[in-house]
């Protein structure tokens, strides 16, 4: 690994930077503060002026990890509008493509342990980011009738769960897992499967 080192005033997200690369390498409870703080190219005590503890700093680390998802689920809603499939559609996507792409944040958001309510900002954010997810399942749910309609929570519950397991099992390089089939294809036709049982989309015949 190389070490990054920080410039006055920039300690803590020197850290948060450390603890984001060891999280990658390890996990999220393979490491010491100490290691963190000599991956960040300071003294353990100089840690102590920012976070409290090892799950203080990768609270923080989800902190961040959910401001940036937030801003990626917006973003794929928002592309997906005024189509309601599309919206919800992209919302998945997005999703796996920020496990790719952010993938310490992404065990410390959903992995580590840290709940949401350890902190007012990370459950704010964290409503934020997940609340899209929810959004886009609630719009989406209108295209059923009310009788068969599910509550919006357990719908973006279901599609969550599915995404997740798709990043979990095959998108992360899960020592002894593997599929004959991108991860893209597997949340796609899974999703697929769940929206025609609901009668979004027609059946395949």
């Amino acid at each position: 690994m190389v070490k990054r080192g920080y410039h006055h005033g920039n300690l803590a997200q020197a850290l948060v930077e450390a603890c984001l690369n060891l999280i990658e390498e390890r996990g999220p409870t393979g490491f010491t503060l100490s290691e963190a703080a000599r991956d960040a190219g300071v003294t353990p005590a100089a840690v102590y002026r920012h976070f409290e503890g090892r799950d203080d700093l990768i609270a923080e680390a989800a902190l961040q990890g959910y401001h940036l998802f937030a801003e990626r689920m917006e973003t794929a809603y928002a592309e997906g509008i005024p189509s309601d499939l599309k919206a919800f559609l992209a919302t998945g996507a997005a999703y796996l493509d920020f496990a790719r792409d952010h993938p310490g944040h992404y065990v410390a958001m959903f992995e580590s342990g840290v709940s949401i309510n350890r902190s007012p900002a990370l459950h704010q954010i964290a409503s934020r980011a997940l609340g899209v997810m929810e959004k886009a399942c609630d719009q989406l749910s209108q295209h059923i009738p009310a009788n068969r309609r599910p509550p919006p929570q357990m719908f973006a519950a279901h599609i969550w769960a599915l995404s997740h397991g798709v990043v979990e099992l095959f998108a992360r390089g899960s020592p002894g897992t593997k599929s004959p089939y991108p991860p893209e294809d597997l949340l796609e036709t899974g999703i697929g499967i769940y929206l025609r049982g609901l009668g979004i989309l027609p059946p395949d015949i």
